[in-house]
């Protein structure tokens, strides 16, 4: 790890790193619409390769032109402004927000009744519903720069901008709320930005490549994709197995049987980023996961068939997220009140005074974001008091994730299927709610439905930067909504340019709208049973804290309970890297102490490169060509 920078007039966000943001915002946002792959892992791929190309760059410019050259201010900036726009494009924001739009009249039939359960309660300024507008959509060959095509757009993606605007303003204001706890009184450990903060000092080094155990990590995962890539031109070269071996067919008897679908697989930069979380997380992200493994053998062997959903994993987890977020907010009591008296004092020194500025500008923020959202869903048909529940749990959950992205730092953070989106029904009941505001809450599937790419974690990585090379916040700031501005207009118009080119399948609208048919024609009342799971998760963190406070000997964490819950996806590829990550760390630590941890890093640092650099071109090369060769993660 590197030392802060002393030198406040060296490392500040200059106006030429925010243009090179915003430029290199077109190509990296277009490029996102067309695949998921960058945008479901915590470090961002093509992200990490446009920083790689800019240090090689820098390096040569600083050698004949050091004059111009870019500092590690700058060129993290741009990294900054980067990973939030790709992430706006990415595959749980625009690319599934933006099917939602006309989803509902495309597929409507006399089948599926549609017509008549929920599209009158759509609000025609936030959909589309003209049949030869859609058309082209989803049959393709067709263009999106027809007066007609234009005009039939321009309304909903407008007010779903100011929306998704609105929320990542509020975002950004409670990022500085709590950056400062968070970063400098808790100092959490901020894992996923490591690399670019090694690779970018002092606007990057030769040094830092030169690296021996570097290019031996390089060499390592580059290697391995480099043979599997090859594979698809050359299917006599073997693919190396280095993930989906799957381990659970083995289980063919009850009660064994119910741990499912558990492979074991080794991605090489999972393993990097891993070896960047502190020991006892990684140990317990692993260790949670077989915990909620053995939940489902228990449940078989008991046979609670009367609890089909038993143990209830979403309504856990969720519980268990809403409760980090509490913890989190009241761990942070006594600085928050303090850092929001600050706009009322009357402080004159610098550091105040940027202090009183910073506070001001986060309510600022907050009230003009919530505002907006409160008037966007009332104007919407949503009732008052639905609009503060939804967006309370909303705030709580990505805060929540915000908290476990800077003090756990997974390889992939995923909350599938456990917003408030899909829990309010569950605590209240359908009638309850009414079919206007369930029907909002299929809309708002697009940012609700697994948070893999949530601005807000990208958002607190780059208020962390700024603490370390003591750059001053506020032009930061500023860059940070340009990115997000300027990201949702680059996702809207990528995902139609090319979809009106080459047509659509309905992607996640799928989803959204079969959620929405269940709830208006079951109409299901409250689940009493998932309320109560929903509160065992809840206390279960709660516990955990307390152990991890009380007992020094208390290893496994709280944050990683939810996060080891995805069962089904995420935690289910990750698990074996996090342990083989964890086991490695543990040797070296254990034999070779803190200075062999320090002399391994590069290593490590080569691995995330080496699958990056070969993996990432062979996924660009891919979506360029419109054929598959390899996807280096799952």
């Amino acid at each position: 790890m590197t030392k802060p920078m002393k030198q406040h007039g060296t490392n500040q966000v200059t106006w030429r790193s925010i243009i090179l943001g915003l430029v290199l915002s077109l190509p990296h946002g277009y490029f996102s619409i067309q695949t998921p792959t960058p945008t479901t892992v915590s470090l961002i791929y093509t992200v990490m390769l446009t920083i790689f190309l800019l240090v090689l760059v820098n390096i040569f410019i600083k050698q004949w032109l050091p004059e111009i050259a870019f500092r590690q201010g700058e060129l993290l900036t741009v990294y900054t402004m980067l990973s939030l726009s790709v992430a706006i494009s990415g595959h749980d924001m625009l690319q599934v927000l933006a099917p939602v739009i006309g989803h509902a009249f495309w597929f409507a039939t006399p089948e599926n009744e549609w017509g008549s359960q929920f599209l009158h309660h759509l609000p025609s300024w936030l959909v589309v519903g003209d049949l030869q507008i859609l058309k082209g959509l989803y049959e393709g060959e067709s263009t999106l720069y027809l007066g007609s095509q234009l005009e039939a757009w321009l309304t909903p993606v407008f007010w779903w901008s100011v929306l998704l605007f609105a929320l990542m303003l509020v975002m950004i204001g409670l990022n500085i709320l709590i950056s400062q706890q968070w970063i400098r009184n808790e100092r959490l450990s901020y894992p996923i930005i490591q690399l670019p903060l090694a690779m970018t000092e002092n606007g990057g080094q030769l040094t830092f490549f030169c690296s021996k155990l570097l290019l031996l990590g390089i060499i390592l995962s580059g290697g391995v994709d480099l043979i599997n890539g090859f594979h698809a031109f050359f299917p006599v070269i073997p693919l190396l197995p280095v993930r989906n071996i799957e381990i659970g067919q083995l289980f063919t008897e009850d009660p064994w049987k119910a741990v499912g679908w558990t492979p074991i697989c080794f991605f090489p930069f999972a393993i990097g980023l891993a070896f960047f979380m502190p020991l006892d997380l990684s140990f317990s992200c692993w260790a949670f996961y077989w915990i909620w493994k053995m939940e489902l053998i228990v449940g078989q062997m008991i046979g609670w068939r009367s609890l089909p959903e038993f143990p209830y994993i979403k309504p856990q987890a969720s519980g268990g997220y809403l409760a980090i977020a509490l913890i989190a907010i009241w761990k942070s009591r006594h600085h928050l009140r303090n850092y929001l008296a600050r706009p009322s004092r009357r402080l004159t020194t610098g550091t105040a005074s940027e202090s009183r500025l910073q506070s001001a500008i986060a309510i600022a923020l907050i009230v003009t974001g919530l505002t907006t959202i409160s008037l966007f869903c009332f104007k919407a048909g949503m009732s008052i008091w639905v609009i503060v529940v939804f967006f309370a749990f909303y705030f709580l959950l990505v805060l929540a994730l915000t908290r476990l992205r800077a003090e756990l730092g997974p390889p992939v953070n995923e909350l599938y299927n456990m917003g408030p989106d899909q829990m309010l029904p569950k605590i209240f009941g359908t009638r309850f709610l009414g079919t206007r505001n369930l029907t909002m809450f299929a809309m708002f599937w697009g940012f609700n439905r697994a948070h893999r790419c949530n601005p807000m974690p990208y958002q607190l990585e780059g208020f962390k930067i700024a603490d370390r090379l003591q750059m001053r916040p506020h032009r930061l700031i500023l860059a940070m909504i340009l990115a997000c501005g300027i990201g949702l207009w680059i996702g809207f118009w990528g995902f139609l340019h090319v979809h009106y080119k080459d047509g659509f399948n309905g992607g996640f609208g799928w989803e959204a709208y079969r959620h929405l048919q269940q709830w208006v024609y079951y109409t299901p009342g409250a689940d009493g049973v998932a309320a109560i799971f929903m509160g065992i998760g809840f206390n279960i963190v709660v516990i955990l804290t307390f152990l991890r406070q009380r007992f020094l000997w208390w290893t496994l964490h709280p944050a990683a309970y939810p996060l080891a819950s995805s069962l089904n996806w995420t935690m289910s590829w990750m698990w074996a890297s996090i342990f083989t990550s964890w086991l490695i760390k543990w040797i070296i630590l254990r034999h070779g102490g803190f200075k062999a941890y320090r002399r391994a890093i590069p290593f490590f640092f080569g691995l995330i490169l080496g699958d990056y650099l070969v993996g990432g071109i062979w996924n660009i090369w891919g979506v360029l060509s419109h054929r598959y060769i390899y996807t280096f993660w799952h």
